[in-house]
């Protein structure tokens, strides 16, 4: 080992099964997760885990992960950024990567401590809900989708999201990004 690694705990991950680090906001994720099933009773199958995020900015690549991304009957419902702290400080965060994540956006942004959420329309960056009771359950998500109507961004507007995203995720301390 050099003297650059670390030994970290590890966790078990609720969704996906595997051992991964219990560094960040890992506990945090696996209380969601548990919830998003247990509560919500989204199968483990409508649950993406570190989803892969790419993009080119101004030529560079970016690549992340994004920590939950829920879909239902192969439809994206929302991204979820697990973290401590002020969640309202990762608005920006969690609505920019909703409108990039794929095309068209995915239409909700929440942002969770595992105690609590705040739910954001991610089209129009709006505030819908706070607290984990206002996360769509599955078929609450289902019945959404079937109203949903998605609308697309501008290139100069998804460009500018991501070097929102960008920016604010390189910040993130404790968290495996892709190479």
């Amino acid at each position: 080992m050099s003297k650059d690694e670390k030994f970290h705990d590890t966790i078990v991950d609720y969704i996906t099964g595997k051992t991964v680090p219990n560094v960040g906001a890992e506990e945090i994720r696996q209380r969601v997760e548990q919830y998003l099933v247990e509560i919500k009773k989204y199968t483990r199958n409508d649950i993406c885990v570190d989803a892969d995020i790419t993009m080119d900015i101004d030529g560079c690549h970016y690549a992340s992960r994004l920590d939950l991304v829920v879909s239902v009957e192969n439809k994206n419902i929302m991204v979820i950024k697990c973290a401590a702290g002020s969640l309202e400080s990762r608005e920006r965060e969690v609505v920019s990567a909703s409108r990039i994540y794929r095309s068209p956006s995915v239409p909700l942004a929440v942002v969770s401590d595992s105690r609590t959420a705040v739910i954001y329309d991610a089209v129009s960056g709006k505030k819908v809900g706070e607290g984990l009771s206002r996360i769509p359950s599955r078929s609450e998500a289902i019945e959404f989708l079937k109203e949903f109507k998605p609308s697309a961004f501008s290139d100069k507007k998804l460009e500018k999201e991501k070097i929102i995203f960008r920016s604010y995720d390189s910040m993130n301390v404790n968290v495996c990004r892709k190479q």
